[in-house]
């Protein structure tokens, strides 16, 4: 497993705890601190340039050139940067900041070392500007060298845009490019939980062209932390088509465990699609409610103003879903989870699968990573010590290799969840999580895994499985603070 060495004592100076006032948020967007001047920040992160060229020429051309050590050539005495930066920019998110965002990005740094997510996919920079920086480095280019051993990441976006860049990072690790580069954020979407888990703040700053400065110097000299990820993995049987999140594909082979029978459930030429998640993964009415939140938004953008319309938008439209005012056994489309579901989980250090009882009241499940969840509440609660002695639980963290699984029931219930006054229904806490599902009179349950939600259809006659494991790379985190 990739981690870093630390010692107990820096762990719990990297824990973030969850920040959700608004003034933690606007001190997390970079609002306080000392004045940061243009020129310090770009000696710390702007990258000599003619490896901007390389990176650029590469990314365009989508290769790494063969000869780049000849077109790209180090004169002997051009050093790297402190902390050279590369930004990742959701230029849709943010209220329609996105553009001026950019330029100001751009203004600050370079053009060649911001990149609009709208036109450059992370996986392009990572194969082709990245691999050139490997290859001129391989040639003897101490400058390239040392900008790739330094590279850091910042990701202007919501908690899916951010998700999406980790997920291309972690890549690196399954082809052996070490080391990882660590990822700070800008938040510009609605919930921002990776955000607030980290220091970043939960929402986009109104002084945003001086926090944007002083969140890339904090992106500089922040601390590294340790977040863990999950592979998602759903099996299904083939020829239904799907409208799947840019976060999770296709696999082009179907593979299973071998301390798994699942083919047996499942016909003969199943199918397979597969992704990680940072935050969550849930299935029931609160994917339902995003899923046609997500699909209104596309629809109407002009909407889409920015997170505070967002949020009531999302509010108004879950009223309309049945969640508030549907009991839940009057309609079979509306009934829990219990009636189509078989949840079961793999403690730590454990290879044997436990079923786990889920009420007939829960409408939602949710497996949560973090703290932060529905911009910033915490519905698993700050559990007692006595209680989690009790349940056979621990102290929850982003980095411990456990999930915490918990269940919704009506939407008055997740009301007084997300207010903080109750706790959730506790159902676990896992290694590994394993769902079955089989329709009946459900045709399609809706999931959702870091606010990327989507349709899934089932079926009557085959299982649908869906399979969470720790992906064993740690994602590396800077620490906004």
């Amino acid at each position: 497993m990739a981690e870093i060495d630390m010692s107990d004592a820096d762990r719990e100076a990297a824990r973030v705890p969850a920040r959700t006032s608004l003034i933690d948020s606007l001190m997390g967007c970079g609002l306080a601190g000392p004045r940061i001047e243009k020129e310090d920040l770009q000696r710390r992160v702007v990258i000599p340039p003619y490896l901007r060229q390389a990176l650029s020429e590469s990314i365009s051309r989508k290769d790494v050139p063969d000869d780049a050590e000849e077109r790209f050539p180090w004169d002997g005495s051009s050093t790297a940067p402190e902390a050279p930066i590369v930004v990742f920019v959701n230029s849709r998110s943010g209220g329609r900041h996105g553009p001026a965002l950019m330029a100001r990005l751009q203004e600050l740094i370079s053009e060649e070392q911001v990149f609009d997510l709208s036109h450059v996919k992370p996986t392009d920079f990572f194969q082709y500007g990245l691999g050139c920086l490997e290859r001129l480095a391989g040639f003897g280019d101490d400058c390239a060298s040392e900008t790739r051993e330094k590279l850091r990441v910042v990701v202007a976006g919501g908690d899916g845009t951010v998700g999406w860049v980790l997920g291309s990072i972690s890549e690196l690790y399954l082809q052996n490019r070490l080391p990882l580069p660590p990822t700070g954020i800008i938040p510009l979407g609605t919930g921002n939980d990776l955000s607030r888990s980290f220091g970043w703040g939960g929402s986009f700053p109104f002084a945003w062209k001086s926090a944007v400065k002083r969140s890339l110097f904090k992106a500089t000299t922040g601390q590294v932390c340790q977040l863990d990820s999950w592979q998602i993995v759903v099996s299904m049987p083939s020829g239904e088509a799907i409208e799947l999140p840019y976060a999770l594909k296709n696999r082009e082979e179907c593979v299973f465990d071998k301390d798994d029978n699942i083919e047996d459930y499942l016909p003969e030429k199943p199918t397979q699609i597969e992704g990680v998640f940072y935050n969550y993964f849930s299935i029931g009415m609160d994917a339902q409610v995003a899923y046609g939140f997500h699909h209104l938004r596309n629809e109407k953008p002009s909407l889409a103003q920015g997170p505070i319309s967002n949020k009531l938008i999302y509010s108004g439209y879950s009223c309309t879903q049945g969640w508030f005012f549907t009991p839940c056994l009057s309609d079979p489309s509306l009934r829990g989870l219990k009636n189509i579901l078989r949840l079961q989980i793999k403690r730590p250090n454990s290879s044997k699968w436990e079923p786990v009882r889920i009420p007939s009241s829960v409408r939602a499940i949710v497996a949560l990573n973090l703290s932060n969840y529905g911009s910033g509440r915490n519905p698993w609660g700050q559990l007692k010590p006595d209680y989690l002695e009790k349940r056979g639980f621990v102290e929850a963290r982003a980095d411990d290799g456990l999930l915490e699984i918990f269940g919704f029931k009506q939407g008055w219930h997740a009301s007084f969840v997300m207010a903080e006054l109750i706790n959730a229904k506790h159902l676990a806490q896992a290694a590994s999580v394993k769902l079955e599902l089989r329709g009946g009179q459900w045709k399609d349950a809706y999931m959702q895994m870091d606010g990327e939600p989507w349709k899934q259809p089932i079926h009557a006659e085959y299982s649908t499985f869906v399979d969470i494991k720790r992906v064993p790379c740690q994602s590396l985190l800077i620490n906004g603070l």
